[in-house]
Parts: structure tokens; sequence; C-alpha cells
């Protein structure tokens, strides 16, 4: 019986999401009424029309809310959801049918108790709830016998379902050579030839060297899509020399800001409250006594001198404590002094002096200041003639002549970050505009104006040989020195191979050991260890890379560490769902199987019907 309830947990899934998806606002529940009932047979078990109308609207509705639209019919059969839905139903009821031909069922017992858990059919008491379940019924447009005939033909799919694909393990043979391909581990030496390791200098390329690597590498001197652009712009610093500078108002902005130029005395600060005034003034008193430290009173109220610590301070700051600890000409300490949380002594540990910046030092950070807000000020105010101007057919040539906007021309690229396209918005405005785009203006970052034209959009195309000679010669360069440096190293492998002590050859071995096909050796090119573990016990190779070469010799092949608990957890993981897997790959097998054995027939004209009833 715990099989069964295991079983149909699925059935209360599918029953709830029917339930809830016809309920949708909008997805109301269809019946077909008349003599059209079913869309087809499998074997000698009918196809519901109302079964699939629901199943399709289901789909449909789902795929509606993925796409954030409410999705048509038509659009539906463009992705192939009809099809989708009535192959899934046709191997639901290949499956009930054949069930039934065995004489699998289950009781009303079972139907009964799987009922009474559906929450969908119980009230607010938790219990079975009549009215909710005849209510839902009628929602999904079903009788109680058949959502009942129904619920206990799906119980019945169930039980074959979980016979022919459960019980179903992984191979050993199959699971130990995919978690030994993933978890073997490797045992090497290797040591690196760098540029400073070859024997000889690399001679100077020819002309003809440059001319054939160029050719060879077509890919590595392409240069991308570009745009010719043209803009007009207009940023604060093109017009900032052009504001009229008011004194008052830098005497204004002066005092809106005294808090940047003028601070008063601070002074670093620590306070302990004590309970009541005659423990903090015998506190005093042994602090005076040379008795106690003030560490040692901190301690003793089982604080840190970070509990305690006020920072830097000004006497305003600290209330009443104010005068006593700034009458202190030096570190010491100050109270008791009765604050709003007690009687406190105060430590003071540094004086920060007072500083003043008068308006004469500060004028001309502030002239900057004020006459850059100004020029943003004066753009924003030019933003509705620009507009009008565009609008009315200007150019961006007519724009810059008859106002301060400036013209200048760029070529773009995704890549392009100086110039104009330093700033985020024209790189945004540039990715996004295309030939005939309609001028527009738009905000800069520091409170600037541009618009822009694409004049020309430049496909990728080779870059002139002349231009790329220099790019040209250092590929020519890299690769002539790996090849050289690739020879030698397997000159020194020879010898290796040949019994060679690496010590004789000037070799300086890396050993690495209990490596994993994900592991990672820093310093060595990307395919390193992908090299390794093709690689044979005792052998020796020489790998590649663009800089270097790399000398390796593979010492051992370890198999996965048994007692590595990760390893016995991926390969419980792997086994069950490799089991999974096989499972489901038989049950899919069966079920073509019994549908050929019982035979499809399906009714093309119900089916229309069924369509027909969609938006």
């Amino acid at each position: 019986m715990a099989k069964t309830k295991g079983v149909t947990s699925k059935t209360a899934v599918w029953v709830i999401v029917i339930l809830l998806i016809v309920g949708l606002a909008g997805f109301g529940a269809t019946n077909f009424g008349g003599t059209v009932r079913n869309v087809g047979h499998v074997g000698e078990t009918p196809i519901d029309v109302n079964r699939y109308a629901r199943e399709l609207q289901q789909e449909i509705t789902a795929f509606s809310a993925q796409l954030g639209t409410n999705m048509t019919l038509a659009q539906a059969q463009q992705f192939g959801i009809d099809r989708a839905v009535l192959q899934r139903i046709v191997s639901t009821v290949a499956l009930e049918n054949e069930a039934a031909e065995l004489g699998l069922s289950v009781g009303d017992a079972v139907v009964g108790r799987q009922i009474l858990e559906i929450p969908a059919f119980q009230g607010l008491d938790g219990g079975f709830d009549r009215d909710a379940y005849a209510f839902a019924l009628e929602r999904a447009g079903l009788s109680e016998a058949e959502f009942e005939a129904d619920l206990r033909a799906e119980l019945a799919r169930s039980m074959l379902q979980g016979a022919v694909s459960a019980g179903v393990g992984a191979p050993p043979a199959y699971t130990d050579t995919i978690l030994t391909y993933v978890a073997e581990r490797r045992d090497f030496d290797w040591a690196v030839l760098g540029v400073e390791a070859l024997d000889a200098e690399i001679a100077a390329p020819g002309e003809d060297d440059l001319r054939s690597y160029y050719e060879a590498n077509p890919d590595d001197f392409m240069l991308p899509e570009t745009k010719k652009i043209t803009y007009a712009a207009l940023t604060p610093d093109m017009i900032v020399d052009s504001i009229e500078i008011n004194e008052e108002a830098l005497q204004q902005l002066y005092q809106e800001r005294i808090d940047d130029f003028v601070t008063p005395e601070r002074r670093l600060v620590e306070r302990l409250i004590f309970r009541d005034q005659a423990a903090a003034e015998a506190a005093k008193a042994a602090l005076d006594a040379g008795e106690r430290e003030f560490e040692d009173l901190v301690e003793e109220r089982e604080l840190s001198l970070s509990d305690i610590d006020l920072g830097d301070v000004t006497e305003a700051e600290l209330g009443a404590a104010g005068p006593a600890v700034f009458a202190l000409e030096g570190p010491g300490i100050a109270g008791p002094v009765d604050t709003d949380l007690g009687p406190a002594l105060f430590r003071m540990n540094g004086i920060l002096a007072a500083q003043e910046t008068p308006f004469e030092d500060a004028r001309d950070d502030l002239l900057d200041e004020f006459a850059l807000d100004a020029a943003r000020r004066d753009i924003e105010n030019r933003i509705d003639n620009i507009d009008d101007l565009l609008a009315g057919g200007a150019t961006l040539e007519e724009l810059a002549q008859e106002t301060d906007m400036q013209l200048g021309r760029i070529d773009w690229t995704a890549t392009t970050d100086d110039g104009m396209a330093a700033y985020a918005a024209f790189r945004d405005a540039a990715m996004a505009a295309a030939e005939g785009d309609f001028p527009e203006v738009i905000a800069l970052e520091d409170g600037g104006v541009f618009a822009l034209r694409v004049d020309e959009v430049v496909a990728p195309r080779l870059r002139p040989f002349e231009d790329a000679r220099g790019q040209a010669e250092s590929g020519w360069r890299a690769e002539a020195t790996a090849q050289a440096l690739a020879k030698q190293a397997e000159a020194l492998a020879a010898r290796l191979r040949d019994g060679a002590a690496p010590e004789e050859l000037g070799l300086t071995l890396t050993s690495e050991t209990d490596i994993t096909r994900d592991g990672f050796v820093p310093d060595t090119p990307t395919d390193f260890i992908e090299q390794v573990f093709s690689m044979d016990a005792g052998e020796i190779r020489v790998v590649v890379g663009p800089t270097a070469a790399y000398l390796v010799r593979l010492n051992a092949v370890n198999p996965p560490d048994p007692d590595d608990a990760d390893i016995a957890a991926r390969k419980r993981t792997f086994e069950a769902a490799t089991a999974q897997a096989i499972g489901a790959d038989i049950l899919q097998a069966y079920t073509q199987a019994i549908e050929t054995q019982a035979g499809i027939s399906l009714n093309q004209a119900a089916i229309n019907a069924v369509h027909a009833n969609f938006p």
C-alpha cells in the first residue's frame, strides 16, 4: 500500500495543476457537447475530447506565462504545441489502455483516500470539503464520476509505469567507467623551457616570412565592423570659459559649503560610564593615585576599548562634557561628568587642530565648480532649441553653425573608448544607431548633450599588410620562438627517454601528485591537463604553449580514491541519475511498443472542432 501511495503523489500534482490552470481568469474550462466525444482511440480506450482541450489549454497558458503575453492557437501551432500535447496524451492513454488490458486497477478506498489528500478539496480546517470538491470539478468541466474514473485510470497507469521503469539499476561497468574517467588521478613531473632557454637567438624575419604569416593567419588581422559617425556635441567644458562669474554667488557657495572649508578643533575621545557618581569618583581617584590604569577600569567593566571609543568629536558634540574635555591641554582624563547616560570619565587621546580655508584660497576650486554647474544649467536651457532645429530638418553640420555645438567625426567600433566614445551614453547610442536613423538629442553623464549620425557602416575586413606589419612581425616571432622551443624540448625529451637524468640536461623538475582531470597547474597552457591525461604511464611528452615548451613525464595513473567522500557521493548521484534515465528510456520504448500493438486512430474532425474553440 505504501508503494501505491508513493506513485500516486504525482497524480495529486497533476490534478491540482489542472484545477488551477482551468480556473485562471480568461481561460475557463471548455466542455464539448453534442456527438463529438473523442478525438481518437488507443486500442479500445477513447481519448476524451475534453481531456485534449484541457491539456492543450493548460500548455498554451503555461507558454503564455513564459512569454508574458496571451498566445493564440495559431502561434501555439507554429511552436508545435498542439502536436506535442496530442502525442503526450496518446502515450498516456496507451498506458491506461494496457493497464486495463492487464486488469490493473485500484479500489474505491484508494481513490477516496487520494481525493481526501488533495489540498484543492480541503476546507479551512484541513478536512475534506464536499462543496469545494464540487466547485473545483465544476470549474474543471468534470462530473464527479468522470473525475473519479480519470483518477482511477491515472492510479492504474502509475502502477504500470512503476512496474516497467522501477527497479532499474545502472550497469556497474558503465558507472565505473564514467567515474574512472572523472576521478582518476595522475602523478607527473614537468619542466618548462622559456625564451631564456633558447640555444640560439631567433633570426629576424624576411619580407616573405611576414607575408606568409599574414596570409596564413587572416583572423589575427581582421578589423571589426566600423561605423563612420558624425556627431555634434556640447559639453560643459566647451562653454565654461564663457560663463560670467558672479562674486556674490561664489561667496554664497562658499557659505553653503562652509563645513568643507572651516572645521573646528576635534579631539579623540573615549567615554567610560559608571553606575553612580561615587563609583566614578572612586575610579578617578584610583587613576590619579596611579593605582589603576584606564584600561584596567575598562576591563573590570567587561568592555573593550572599541566599546567606549567616541572617535573624533567637537566640543559641541560632547555636550555637558565638552568644556572639561577641551580644557585639557594634552592627552589625559576629564571628569567625572554627569551625562545623559550617567556619570562618566572621558579619556582624551589626541587633538586635531581646527582648520580654516579662507574664501580667497578656496576661490579657484569654487570658481570651477560654479562655472561647470552654470554651464550645465545653460546647456539644459538650450536643449529645446536644439530639438526644434533637428525637428525642423537641420543637419548636424547646421547645428554646429547655428549653436555652440561642436562638430566631430569618429570611426567607432565596439572597443572604441576614447574621445566622445569615453562617454557611456555615446557608446550606447553608437551601438544602437544605424544608417538612415534620425539624429536626436541625447544627454551625457557630465550634463552635456550630443546628436549623432551614422554615415557609413564598414563591414569587418582584413587589415592592409602595411598597416599590420608590426603585428605580423610580433606574431611571426612568437610562432618561430614556440617552434624553436618545441624542437629543443623534443631533443631533451629524446635524451630523457634514453635514460639521461634531468640534472644532466639542466632541467629543474616540478612534481605533481593526485591531479584530477578537472585540476589546474599554474603557469601552464590551457590544454596542459588534457594532454597529461592522454598520456600512458612512463611516457615523456612535449607540450607546446604560446610562449614556452613543457616537458612532462607521467609517473603513475591512479584510480579514484575509494576513501574520498566526495567521489562516493558523486558515484551515488550518477548511479541514481543513470538508473532514472535508463528507466525513462525503457518506459518510452515500452510505450511505443504498446501504441503499435494496440493501434492508434485519430479523429481529425474532432481535433479541428477543439481547435475552433480557441482564440
